[in-house]
């Protein structure tokens, strides 16, 4: 097995749609991340409509993500100890995250000094170092796209430390019921709201993906019984209910509208990856995009991209996206989503032609 994202090593039986389902999610993942409606607040109500609407439709792809990872991670979990699967992850996994985190944060201090030299005034500068380092390196793996790495690897210790209950019914409701305290919470506050903290919603998934694995005969047996008509107007149902949720938390003026646990894009993320398991093998986007190898390079990459190379193009056209219609940031997020996954994903096919490639995880 490689990284957990992309390269992890498909199984030799007919697992390969998992591939799609991969390569479908990260595109969700970074239509999400480049999304400009982010910090934008309407008060009409077919605005927010546009705008929670745009935000759900790939909004299953976090979960899907550890779905699968559950799933080709399975066999390995009578293998390993934890501290085994730490070390084992190193090298494909945790050293490429640790060196692209340290980039994000030398481009992030270099582009101060260079403002500084360019303009010789001092507010360039940050006014804490120990901030704009090591505190930056904090809030970037719990409050930026790299915390996944960090909450897989704690999501896979809890479950090897409970290996031994793993395929107990009693523990994976516990698991959900975990997951189920986050999507209260987002009501209540009683911890912080935001998804990317939620260090302890996401084991679920994981657990399920096992479980999906252990039993997948019998699950698609099940699915195949399904037709297509049933499960598209059920995700459709499980789409309108989540956008409306969204709205109503952005109603009630909660910090995260759009996290992840809301109750509703649970049950539609769980819908959509029923409707990607039955589409199967699709290899229109295998040979597109190549996943199994691209992916992780992808995650690594985009935010990057989009934080440093997107925001300066942008920034001399002075946008003010206040003063746009909804439909507008519809058509601008879509081309600041093109450009960010064209070229994360051009960059990470030709870094894994390099002696570079094992920075985005490749061998």
């Amino acid at each position: 097995m490689t990284n957990t994202i992309t390269t992890l090593e498909t199984p030799k039986k007919n697992f390969d749609f998992i591939d799609s389902i991969r390569g479908i999610a990260m595109l969700g993942i970074v239509i999400e991340h480049s999304s400009a409606f982010w910090l934008l607040k309407y008060d009409s109500y077919s605005d927010k409509l546009i705008q929670a609407g745009y935000m759900q439709l790939f909004k299953f792809a976090t979960i899907a993500f550890f779905l699968i990872s559950g799933f080709l991670i399975n066999h390995k979990f009578t293998e390993y100890t934890p501290l085994q699967y730490i070390r084992n992850r190193f090298k494909n996994t945790i050293g490429p995250w640790l060196f692209w985190i340290f980039i994000y944060l030398a481009i992030s201090i270099g582009q101060r000094v260079f403002m500084f030299l360019k303009s010789g005034d001092s507010k360039n500068l940050p006014g804490d170092w120990y901030d704009a380092t090591i505190g930056m390196f904090f809030r970037v793996i719990f409050h930026s796209n790299y915390w996944f790495i960090l909450n897989f690897l704690i999501c896979i210790a809890i479950l090897l430390i409970f290996k031994k209950y793993i395929y107990k019914w009693v523990f994976g409701l516990i698991l959900g019921f975990m997951s189920f305290f986050y999507s209260i919470n987002l009501y209540y506050g009683w911890i912080p709201v935001e998804h990317t903290t939620a260090l302890f919603g996401f084991v679920f998934y994981l657990w399920l993906g096992i479980f999906l694995n252990k039993n997948f005969a019998e699950v698609k047996h099940k699915l195949n019984k399904l037709s297509f008509t049933v499960i598209i107007i059920v995700n459709i149902v499980l789409f309108v209910l989540s956008t409306l949720e969204t709205i109503h938390l952005m109603d009630l003026g909660m910090t995260d509208p759009f996290n992840t646990l809301r109750i509703t894009n649970i049950f539609y993320s769980l819908g959509m990856f029923a409707l990607l398991l039955k589409m199967g093998d699709m290899k229109g986007v295998q040979n597109t995009l190549n996943p199994r190898h691209t992916t992780f390079g992808i995650y690594l990459l985009h935010q990057i991209l989009i934080d440093w190379i997107l925001i300066e193009i942008v920034r001399p056209f002075n946008l003010d996206l206040n003063s746009i219609s909804a439909v507008s940031v519809v058509g601008y997020s879509l081309l600041r989503f093109i450009f960010t996954y064209t070229l994360a994903l051009l960059l990470a096919k030709l870094i894994s032609k390099t002696k570079f490639k094992w920075s985005i995880g490749s061998r």
